[in-house]
């Protein structure tokens, strides 16, 4: 039995909502969920609607509208235990970090997503269809591999559903593969896999199946062929594979109107016309996330090379090389960052073994709490050494909290705990105290090093993309330091508590200097 089975209210809106976007009417999609919304009571319909609207919403390109949308699905789908709708969330999300640069909580989304679908017991056509857009989150993200695994899963299960194999032909995957080839320097593969890509739609079409092909998929072939052609194979104009014709597909869908403008340009270059294709580039607006950043620089190169300007043509394809190097550095930092996460929360859970029966971990953030904190530095200060505190508070989450949600001010938090913990010396120690303060305690150290780690700390939070987070509301970090005097003779709660508040009277007076500058 699948997901819509156990499904009791406007089943047929939903349906009908799957089928409009399935033929990119996205738009249409979107005001039909929007009435099912306001008028079920529920739970697994207003679920399933508010998947489907972040769905429509990221078709759209509806950027704004992300984040809410987001955090109404999640609180939703939160206590229905039904793996698809986790997994689909999940991927979805994927796809909205993705478009809003948020790169670690798109790929944390890719985990859970992948998880949550392989855990379905009985699959279905939805489950498909989660599949299917994990494959598209994984390939956004230039996890090629990940993606064609995904996307062969999405396969199976929807030809045991008795969805036909075409409709997951998804050329959008492997065109993003093949610009990734030619944006670092092998255009030799890059014609390769779009040659492969046009061997796929003329099987499709001997066989009389592309009459179901998605138009988002026609759209996909259309800018392969044009991008080949481009690059100087020789592509037939006419029939059902002219590219021209092709790239006019896609409904409503914001990919597809990117894929129709860039294509267009390949098109001109093709026909001799490279003047005319750096002129659209001039003027056009697309994305960098449907191909990449560096696939308009790496047009205007080759455009250029047609029309003889080979040294305008060598510096357009530097800047496209260098996109292409900073999408690998930033995805390569990511990498690293959810390692060095994964150790350190490895090295906590055992810590935090020693003492059964107790917790000691910070839920929302994974980091030490109050009560570890005390414990720490009580041992800290038994063996006599020197420790001195900072205690950190969140500039900005007052509004962050009021404009964006509670869901966007959780993950505030989560970020900010990566970022404090990402920037402290072997050996330091960080704790969420509570609310948006944060405690960081550094052993064998003075006030001046105390300084130089402030400054590392307000840089790191300074220089983190915010504006893709939480648009329009800046966060900072305001840190005052005090030294914990552990050879007074008083308990080490009371020299904690002495020290904290000293740090926390020099945390408002850093708040106070903030605000008069």
């Amino acid at each position: 039995m699948g997901w819509l089975d156990r499904v009791e209210d406007q089943v047929d809106a939903l349906r009908r909502a799957r089928a409009l976007q399935e033929v990119s009417r996205s738009a249409e999609a979107c005001a039909l969920l929007d009435r099912v919304i306001r008028t079920t009571d529920d739970p697994c319909t207003r679920a399933d609607a508010l998947v489907q609207r972040l769905s429509a919403l990221i078709n759209l390109g509806r950027t704004a509208e992300f984040t809410r949308a987001i955090e109404e699905a999640s609180a939703a789908v939160r206590d229905l235990a039904e793996p698809y709708l986790h997994g689909h969330l999940n991927a979805l999300a994927a796809l909205a970090a993705h478009h809003q640069g948020a790169l670690d909580r798109c790929v944390s989304h890719l985990v859970r997503a992948a998880r949550a679908l392989g855990a379905d017991d009985d699959p279905d056509r939805d489950t498909a269809w989660g599949w299917h857009d994990l494959a598209m989150a994984y390939s956004y993200l230039s996890f090629h591999g990940h993606a064609l695994g995904a996307i062969e899963r999405a396969r199976q299960v929807g030809l045991t559903a008795g969805i036909p194999e075409e409709t997951f032909a998804a050329p959008g995957i492997r065109l993003r593969n093949a610009v990734a080839l030619d944006h670092n320097g092998d255009s030799d593969g890059c014609l390769r896999v779009l040659r492969d890509v046009a061997g796929d739609l003329a099987r499709f079409l001997r066989a009389g199946r592309a009459g179901s092909l998605r138009p988002s998929s026609l759209a996909a072939y259309g800018y392969a062929a044009a991008r080949r052609a481009a690059l100087g194979d020789r592509v037939e104009a006419g029939g059902d594979a002219d590219p021209a014709r092709l790239i006019g597909h896609g409904g409503d869908s914001a990919r597809a109107r990117d894929l129709r403008q860039l294509g267009q340009v390949c098109l001109a270059v093709a026909e001799g016309r490279p003047i005319e294709a750096v002129t659209r580039l001039d003027t056009i607006q697309v994305s960098d996330e449907t191909l990449g950043a560096a696939e308009a620089p790496r047009l205007r190169s080759i455009a250029l090379a047609r029309a003889g300007d080979h040294a305008a043509a060598h510096r357009a394809d530097r800047h496209a090389f260098r996109l292409a190097a900073q999408r690998s550095d930033r995805l390569r930092d990511v990498y690293i960052d959810g390692i060095a996460a994964r150790i350190d929360h490895e090295e906590m859970r055992r810590e935090a073994a020693r003492y059964e029966g107790e917790a000691l971990t910070d839920p929302l953030t994974g980091l030490p709490n109050r009560r570890r904190l005390e414990r720490y530095i009580g041992a800290v200060v038994a063996r006599g050494e020197r420790v001195v505190i900072g205690v950190c508070d969140l500039d900005g989450f007052k509004a962050v909290n009021t404009r964006h949600g509670h869901h966007s001010g959780d993950l505030v938090l989560q970020r900010i705990a990566g970022v404090i913990n990402r920037v402290m010396r072997r050996g330091d120690f960080v704790s969420r105290y509570g609310g948006d303060e944060f405690v960081v305690v550094l052993p064998e150290t003075g006030m001046a090093e105390a300084v130089e780690v402030a400054r590392r700390i307000q840089a790191a939070v300074h220089t983190e993309d915010w504006e893709s987070l939480v648009p329009g509301t800046p966060v900072g970090v305001s840190i005052g330091f005090a030294e914990v005097d552990g050879a007074s003779g008083v308990s080490v709660r009371e020299a904690l508590g002495a020290a904290f508040e000293l740090a926390d009277r020099e945390m408002l007076r850093a708040k106070d200097r903030l605000r008069a500058s």
